[in-house]
């Protein structure tokens, strides 16, 4: 089965995000075919989280994983140490007061 390029993938993301009424903005655009995609949740109160994609190593099968969590400004932060990192990333930022990022939806997950 062939992989879904990293904007396909984010183009896709964000029309399910769009129809579940999550507004959400890409701030990074990484390599079309294999950036790392990194989503920033904020939750509109000062907080948010940041998940990437990596390997869950209980099941030893690619999941989102929290990079960072707490306070937005912290939460930033981290993010700017990973672009810094990683010229190729993907940043999309989420603005959900209920905390969705649908990232657990069949198609979206690991």
């Amino acid at each position: 089965m062939a992989r879904l390029t990293a904007d396909m993938w984010v183009s896709a993301y964000l029309r399910r995000l769009d129809l579940a009424g999550i507004a959400a903005y890409v701030t990074q655009r990484g390599d079309a075919t294999a950036g790392a995609v990194l989503v920033k949740l904020a939750t509109l109160d000062g907080r948010a989280v940041a998940f990437q994609r990596s390997w869950d190593p209980l099941s030893g099968a690619r999941a989102w994983m929290v990079l960072a969590e707490g306070d937005e400004r912290e939460v930033d932060a981290a993010i700017a140490r990973q672009k810094g990192r990683d010229p190729d990333l993907w940043v999309i930022e989420l603005e959900d007061r209920a905390g969705r990022h649908l990232l657990e939806e069949e198609g979206l997950a690991g």
